[in-house]
């Protein structure tokens, strides 16, 4: 289906993020996300106060989109919107408010998966930043994922690594907590991790077969560490807090590089992407530009915004969607898990 004024509203709503954008074709428009700050008091999300909160900021959200693009809503093409995966009260209010203005409008709806999302952000027409040609590797790393996706098409993708237990950003945030840092604490180890060593303290990688990740075990080393330094120490953190962010930082940097390398040999494929949360990591970013030099990669890295949860990268695939003719019916359901 080609269309040259393609418009489409873009809806996330699949944690504690609420946002919208506007694209025309693969241009962004707007892209609006309105934070949940209710949860930093708790150390974590909490879903029954996530739902609400989208319920109140879903209307504002999207009336701030199309105004900061400029476009009308009888100026839209198609209603794009997070089906999976999320919390589902979260999902639900994306998808409800999602059909409702499809029926009303009278245009097609597109159902997308927020994991495809993170890794074809890259197609977004942003200047500065190229796009990635198929097959690419791609990773995608967040609070509730890492996987190395061997990428063939915009919609042919295969997991060929993920992690066995935890997900890379439950291993920051964990980690932070141990440390005594306010939630979400992994941006604050990035940041501490600036002015640290990051050989000062040596953690043990974890030997998983294949092109696996795990997590879990380095989470408990960790812990043990702090624990046994505390009792030699009292102020050990306070007195080594950059040094320790820095070798956490470096260990788990490690571990991705380490399974990426060993995905670029499986597969001879040299063209790597970043997507997720976690990708908004210094760290992760410097370290895979300066693998582009050490090992003959070409590394695509996404603008800032659309790293972590924004409704653009929901916006691209609703976009290449439309122009095969992926539509859903108002019976399409939200799901919490979905299909890769």
């Amino acid at each position: 289906m080609q269309n040259s004024e393609v418009f489409i509203l873009a809806i996330e709503s699949s944690c504690d993020d609420t946002a919208a954008a506007v694209l025309h074709n693969d241009k962004v428009l707007s892209n609006v996300v309105a934070n949940q700050l209710i949860h930093n008091q708790y150390g974590g999300v909490v879903p029954e106060l996530a739902s609400r909160a989208h319920q109140q900021n879903i209307v504002p959200v999207i009336d701030a989109a199309l105004r900061k693009a400029n476009v009308q809503k009888e100026q839209l093409t198609a209603i794009a919107f997070t089906q999976g995966p999320g919390l589902m009260g979260s999902l639900l209010v994306g998808s409800s408010f999602s059909k409702s203005l499809s029926l009303a409008l009278k245009i097609p709806l597109i159902a997308v998966n927020h994991m495809h999302a993170h890794i074809l952000a890259h197609f977004i027409d942003e200047e500065g930043f190229d796009k990635p040609e198929f097959p690419f590797l791609a990773l995608t790393i967040s609070g509730g994922h890492t996987q190395i996706v061997k990428v063939n098409g915009f919609f042919n993708m295969e997991i060929i690594g993920e992690t066995t237990d935890d997900a890379v950003g439950e291993a920051f945030d964990k980690s932070a907590k141990i440390l005594g840092l306010p939630y979400p604490g992994g941006p604050l180890i990035d940041k501490y991790a600036k002015e640290g060593n990051p050989k000062a303290f040596t953690f043990t990688k974890p030997k998983v077969p294949g092109l696996d990740f795990s997590f879990s075990g380095l989470k408990t080393a960790i812990l043990y560490f702090i624990q046994k330094k505390k009792i030699e120490n009292p102020n050990f953190i306070e007195e080594n807090l950059n040094d320790i962010c820095a070798s956490i930082q470096y260990t788990i940097i490690e571990i991705l590089m380490d399974k990426l390398k060993l995905a670029v040999k499986e597969t001879g494929i040299r063209q790597i992407a970043i997507g997720g949360g976690v990708s908004a990591n210094s760290g992760i970013r410097s370290r895979l530009k300066e693998s582009e030099g050490k090992y003959g990669w070409k590394t695509f890295v996404p603008k800032f915004e659309y790293t972590t949860d924004n409704a653009a990268m929901i916006g691209i695939v609703g976009y290449q969607k439309y122009l095969s003719g992926r539509f859903e019916t108002s019976a399409v359901v939200s799901k919490a898990r979905i299909q890769f």
